[in-house]
């Protein structure tokens, strides 16, 4: 179908043997015998007014797909857009990003030029609330000075293919916005039509630069994860290179990391040191590319072929092998701690040999993998941007020579830690105090209700109110405690009572005191799970009595996080790292026994004296258990009748069980 609407301008720029079309409205008149003999027509106006970084998007075309609904909303399409970027300044952009702000359900198919650095990076994925392309193979754009007005080097078209849903036939969807997402760059609201838009973004002047050291690649940025890739050796048809990861974050972790990217280009890993992949694979090579283009290859020693390899760090018993192993910050068990826990297990790095495919095999021909991802079991999520190009890092002289050595090119991919979406995160916080006999729990469905049965369970009802000693017990025992103490107190008991939590670990945080000079709280952490969390850690953030933290007294405690405001950092004593696992009970009936932690944390009043524990000031906004944001309550505890045991009562007879659990560990 033809989009309706102008019929302004498609404007072709003539270069040797080659033409960028840009589109400025629909393309129904596009000419379809165009040759390189017709004059090229002058550029729009916006353009020539354009000193930075002209952004556009074009929507071309959108046709119904199946199946044919006649309900709206539902209904399919496939749609057709172009995306452009130009570097119309004095500055050459390097590693562009760009951000379109789709708002019709989109789910993005393909993209010519660029990649995905949201979600992965995978085709196809929903980018109905807006997604980044950065820019490859071609990152960087450089300047009409420097390069005589050569369009294959300042611009870069993203043919956009795609599904959409919701639109009448009579609607032309465009996205809300557009904008470049790179650093120190600024765009303004973009100038509107129907099928089209277009910005002209510019220097923010107040953006502090990291380095003022001249360089033709960009420089280094921070990032609560980062990654080098250093080509430290390349040779015809392959190359050797390391990659270092470094967490910079206080509250950051990792526990059982995994890492993946793609190979855009055929590549695959030959050998590594310092980490494996889990899948050891060989059969992309012989049946796909690599066999077809390396005749003779043997390809029994190959370590792995796939597009997406898992890359797992090395267990700690590796350290010292001399094939695998024996490298600098290797081999930890594939777990990454904050440098204030630990600096020497914030870093890990393992290296790599790497084959190429022609037309690739030159040793000057260098590309790195993209759509970069790394997970932990139970840790925050991180998105990673798109390597860019920096200059080349300086390694020691293992010879013992007063020189530096460098390598041969080296890439920096950052990812920084998101919060997790609703009913997605792995941990939650339950909320008590002295002054209320009833414990307000986790949210219902605060870690998902995808793997529970919601026929006998309500998602979408509001937890109830549980009796202090139902905290100690898992979610499946709970039923009879709830309701009798609902009843208790006049609460009405619905048909199916509200879906669990779900979550692997909860954390209980009780007002236990509250005086003239100072108050006090404690905290007990559960584990659920049938693993133990070595050397774990809390970061609780809470603002208005944060200024006032004194003491805490069974863990570490310590208000020194660089960058991150009214933050609490908790850790286990040495010793007693292990948050140990769910056990069973005493008896075959019993129910199962959550492993548990606790301490009382002490506040004084001299900074805040007018401080209201029961209005909520005495409750944390934020919690992170081992970098992982934790779902909080909607409410607090109100004042009302106490019970003569109160909550905390309960749990610390059950941690001295658990205490000693801890203890038979280490005799």
């Amino acid at each position: 179908m033809k989009v309706p609407g102008l019929k302004l301008i498609c404007l072709a720029f003539l270069f040797i043997h080659t033409r960028i079309l840009v589109c400025y409205g629909a393309l129904d008149d596009a000419v379809d015998d165009y040759t390189d003999e017709t004059p090229a027509k002058p550029p729009p106006p916006e353009m020539d007014n354009c000193n930075g970084v002209f952004l556009s998007y074009a929507f071309t075309s959108r046709t119904k797909a199946l199946p044919l609904l006649k309900n709206v909303s539902a209904q399919p399409w496939t749609f057709n857009a172009m995306a452009t970027v130009v570097n119309s300044g004095t500055e050459e952009v390097k590693g562009w990003k760009m951000y379109i702000g789709f708002q019709h359900k989109e789910i993005l198919v393909s993209a010519t030029n660029a990649v995905l650095i949201d979600g992965g990076g995978d085709f196809p994925t929903a980018v109905g609330n807006g997604t980044t392309l950065a820019g490859y193979p071609k990152a960087d754009l450089k300047t009409s000075i420097d390069t005589a007005g050569d369009f294959n080097q300042i611009a870069v078209q993203v043919e956009l293919k795609g599904s959409m849903f919701g639109l009448g036939e009579k609607a032309t969807p465009m996205p809300k916005t557009i904008s470049l997402k790179n650093d120190g760059w600024r765009c303004p609201t973009p100038t509107k039509y129907k099928t089209y838009m277009h910005a002209c973004c510019k220097r923010d002047l107040k953006f502090k630069v990291n380095s003022n050291k001249k360089s033709k690649f960009a420089a280094r940025q921070n990032g609560d994860l980062t990654f080098m890739y250093d080509v430290v050796k390349s040779y015809e048809g392959s190359y050797e290179a390391q990659v270092t990861m470094d967490n910079s974050s206080p509250i950051g972790r990792l526990d059982r990391w995994n890492l993946t990217w793609e190979w855009m280009r055929g590549e695959f890993i030959y050998s590594m040191k310092g980490a494996y992949t889990p899948r050891f694979d060989t059969s992309d090579c012989v049946y796909g590319l690599a066999g077809r283009y390396l005749k003779g290859f043997d390809f029994t020693n190959v370590m792995n072929c796939e597009k997406k390899p898992t890359i797992t760090d090395l267990p700690l018993t590796k350290v010292n092998d001399t094939q695998i192993g024996k490298i600098p910050y290797c081999c930890k068990n594939a777990s990454l701690l904050p440098p204030q826990m630990d600096p020497s297990r914030a870093r890990a790095i393992f290296q790599l040999r790497v084959y190429k495919l022609p037309p690739d095999t030159p040793p000057t021909i260098l590309y790195p993998p993209q759509r970069w991802n790394i997970t932990g079991v139970l840790n925050a999520r991180y998105h990673c941007g798109p390597p860019i190009r920096v200059d080349p890092s300086e390694f020691a002289n293992l010879k013992g020579f007063d020189a530096k050595v460098y390598a041969i090119a080296s890439w920096q991919v950052v990812c920084n830690m998101t919060r997790p979406e609703k009913r997605k995160t792995r941990c939650c916080v339950s909320f008590s105090a002295y002054y209320s006999d009833g414990a307000i729990p986790c949210s219902t469905c605060a870690c998902g209700c995808d793997n529970i049965d919601t026929d006998k369970c309500n998602p979408d009802k509001p937890a109830m109110h549980l009796p202090p000693d139902a905290l100690l017990l898992p979610s499946e025992n709970r039923t009879a405690k709830t309701k009798a103490f609902a009843k208790l107190k006049k609460k009405g008991i619905p048909k199916k009572l509200p879906c669990p939590d779900n979550c692997g670990v909860s954390i209980n945080w009780h007002i236990n005191t509250d005086h003239k000079a100072g108050w006090s709280a404690r905290m007990t952490l559960f584990n659920w799970q049938e693993a133990p969390f070595v050397d774990w850690f809390v970061a609780v953030e809470i603002k208005k009595a944060y200024p006032d933290y004194d003491n805490v007294f069974s863990f570490n405690g310590t208000k020194k996080l660089k960058g991150i405001k009214n933050t609490i950092f908790f850790q286990s004593l040495k010793d007693l790292n292990y948050l140990v696992e769910m056990k069973n009970g005493s008896k075959p009936s019993d129910p199962k026994v959550p492993g548990k932690q606790q301490s009382v944390i002490s506040f004084t009043k001299k900074k805040t004296p007018n401080i209201k524990i029961r209005k909520g000031d005495g409750f944390p906004s934020k919690v992170y258990f081992n970098g992982e944001e934790c779902a909080l309550p909607r409410s607090f505890p109100s004042s009302g009748h106490r019970s003569h045991l109160s909550i905390a009562s309960f749990i610390l007879i059950s941690i001295t069980t658990t205490f000693l659990l801890i203890i038979t560990r280490f005799i």
